[in-house]
């Protein structure tokens, strides 16, 4: 009987409710971090918190998967395990091409993964250096891990948090930089080997959001758009403290000489001011200097109770990130990486539609929890509203007089699993939308909507749990409005 039922129940994997078609989500039980995500000869290599007992938080391993164009992924072994030392947290993961730690050649270079070690030992005495960082390598291109003999490579004497090592090779300095996270700011390390670490510089205490503890940092240099100027980005994940509760990232423009960061921001900038993007970091050495990153699309005010049974937890859409300069200020911007147009599937089409006031324009389509919509609008005041036949409902709402874009989805299905959930609507102020229209890209899966605004000068990720697929869009205003090219494309599913 018991045979019967595996056979049963794999048959099903990626169909049962909810489960994201074209998102990454592991095979089974808990995800949560993005980690060690790397570019290295044509694959696209993302490991993840990973574990592999149940469907909530436990001993975290590191989860692989591998992808050639960012879309489709194939699924590997776990990557590294728990040992004597502790649990495998969050971390990065470089190519040594030059051979610096000796753990590789120069004709076949290892794969040097750095990630934090959490002691349950330590914790459960009342120690508060539970955390420090370890270091592993492979020489199969990512297959099989060994742990180096020395770990841990980063020792703690005095820290409770102190974690999620960022690394990355500085070609301006010729050195390896490390960044971590120790509480309430950031530390910047040097080495030349990946091994023997240089404690340089902190930042971040009272700058920034400081709701909560950081965590995740990512440090990288972009050029901005439309200019010769090059900043660099120190991206920051808190929880809690975000926009619209629990877990939030937020991000840094600033300049980097190696050793120490510098910003003149004073205000508080966030990613994604959606509800569910969190702990999100980049690809190191994607192809043509572009910076690519993914999120765990998830927030842990109700991440261990979202109503799924055989896994938990999914992966944003990666995300392409350019710097823009909007009203003297910097943004940086985010919007899927064009791979996903070839996932695209023509469903309907109209070049304009004419709004009059209190006016209201149905759509029915039956594929919209797996769907593309795109226009152009006028920056007026516009609400779009997804529904179905159980009075399901999820209410997108522009307010062009108070220049406010709300989410919500306190009646959009399942919302009662954790009170936090579908408690409020989700408003964020958008002053950087300057132009006379908007251009809007949503993307539904059977369990999230990513929104993004003028190419991701603002963009929106929030999970949904409707009881049934939307299968109708209603678009009203209360000004006269003219909405350009609408299209709405079925995604084709990737698994």
């Amino acid at each position: 009987m018991s045979n019967k039922k595996i056979v049963a129940d794999s048959s099903k994997t990626y169909s049962e409710p909810f489960r994201p078609q074209f998102h990454f989500s592991p095979e089974k039980k808990w995800m949560n971090d993005p980690n060690g995500l790397l570019y290295y000869k044509g694959i696209y290599h993302l490991f993840y918190q990973y574990y592999p007992e149940d469907i909530v938080w436990g001993p975290m391993h590191w989860g692989h998967a591998t992808s050639t164009d960012l879309i489709h992924w194939k699924h590997h072994k776990i990557a590294l395990f728990p040992d004597k030392l502790g649990y495998i947290f969050s971390g990065s993961a470089v190519v040594d091409v030059n051979n610096t730690s000796g753990l590789g050649t120069l004709k076949n270079p290892a794969l040097v993964a750095v990630y934090t070690y959490h002691n349950m030992d330590i914790e459960k005495a009342g120690g508060i250096n539970a955390q420090s960082q370890g270091l592993a390598y492979s020489l199969d291109e990512g297959e099989n891990w060994s742990k180096y003999q020395g770990n841990p490579i980063i020792e703690n004497s005095d820290l409770k948090d102190f974690r999620d090592p960022n690394v990355f090779w500085n070609k301006e300095t010729n050195t390896w930089n490390l960044i971590l996270v120790s509480g309430d700011h950031a530390q910047f390390y040097t080495s030349k080997n990946l091994i023997n670490w240089t404690l340089e510089s902190e930042f971040g205490k009272g700058i920034g959001a400081h709701g909560g503890v950081w965590e995740c940092p990512n440090l990288f240099k972009i050029k901005v758009e439309n200019s010769i100027d090059e900043k660099w980005i120190l991206l920051i994940s808190v929880n809690p403290g975000a926009p619209n509760g629990g877990s939030g990232t937020q991000y840094f423009v600033g300049d980097f000489d190696g050793k120490n960061f510098k910003t003149d921001q004073k205000d508080t900038k966030w990613l994604d001011n959606g509800a569910d993007n969190y702990a999100g970091v980049t690809y190191n050495d994607a192809p043509d200097n572009k910076r690519i990153f993914i999120g765990w699309m998830s927030n842990w005010l109700y991440a261990r109770n979202t109503p799924t049974k055989n896994w938990r937890s999914a992966m944003t859409l990666p995300r392409e990130i350019s710097l823009s300069k909007i009203n003297n200020n910097y943004v940086l911007k985010n919007a899927p990486v064009a791979q996903l147009k070839s996932q695209l599937e023509k469903g309907f089409s109209k070049n304009l539609l004419v709004l009059k006031p209190k006016q209201k324009t149905t759509f029915n389509y039956n594929n919209l929890n797996q769907s593309q919509i795109g226009f152009s609008a006028d920056a007026k005041t516009l609400k779009l509203v997804f529904s179905n036949d159980v009075k399901d409902s999820l209410v997108l709402n522009y307010d062009g007089k108070q220049k406010t874009f709300s989410i919500d989805r306190r009646h959009s299905g399942n919302v009662n699993f954790e009170p936090n959930f579908g408690k409020s609507i989700h408003t964020t102020a958008t002053p950087n939308i300057i132009s006379e229209t908007i251009d809007y890209q949503i993307i539904l899966d059977w369990s999230s909507i990513e929104i993004f605004l003028n190419g991701g000068v603002y963009s929106f990720t929030e999970q949904i749990f409707p009881k049934k697929p939307f299968t109708k869009l209603t678009i009203q205003s209360d000004e006269n409005q003219e909405i350009k090219n609408i299209s709405i494309h079925k995604i084709k599913g990737i698994w």
